[in-house]
């Protein structure tokens, strides 16, 4: 399991802090160890403290990551990049946060805690960029190749018996 990294999110909002870490991905939880080919690569993130025009502390995440996949076509390991940015508003009334989502449906808001984990959220993140179903533009196997030529084409049965039937 992995060392959460714990801020004060209204204070870090409030005071502007910007905070900047890189991890190894052998450094992460559990959890997205279990979508990986492998725990190699590293996770690049930034988050920053702020107030919105509306007055609202919130913070800003960035984070880039690569990490290794296994192709579901030919299953090789295969590299891939992550890329994930967002807001993240904080609230200290729920009413307010609900009247605020409901004029805003695409605000990202929560209700503001003592503690914010900000790894969970970097973890959270990366398995969300995650594909369903990684798989290689080209995987360029000679077995997929072979199976794909060895294979009879099953529309070909009704071809000819579409021709037959004329």
């Amino acid at each position: 399991m992995s060392n959460p990294i714990l801020i004060d999110p209204l204070a870090f909002a409030r005071d502007g802090v910007e905070f900047r870490k890189e991890l190894r991905i052998a450094e992460l939880d559990e959890r997205v160890h279990e979508q990986l080919a492998s725990t190699a690569g590293a996770v690049k993130f930034t988050l920053d403290g702020f107030t919105d025009r509306l007055r609202r502390p919130s913070l800003r995440y960035t984070l880039t990551a690569n990490v290794e996949l296994t192709c579901q076509r030919c299953l090789d390991v295969m590299p891939f990049d992550i890329a994930s940015d967002g807001v993240i508003t904080l609230f200290t009334n729920e009413a307010k946060l609900e009247d605020a989502v409901a004029q805003d449906e695409e605000l990202d808001a929560i209700m503001a805690e003592d503690e914010f984990d900000v790894l969970a959220l970097i973890e959270d993140e990366i398995i969300m960029g995650l594909p369903l179903s990684a798989k290689h533009d080209d995987c360029g196997s000679e077995h997929l190749e072979r199976a794909k030529t060895d294979k009879p084409n099953p529309f070909a049965v009704l071809a000819k018996l579409k021709k037959s039937g004329s």
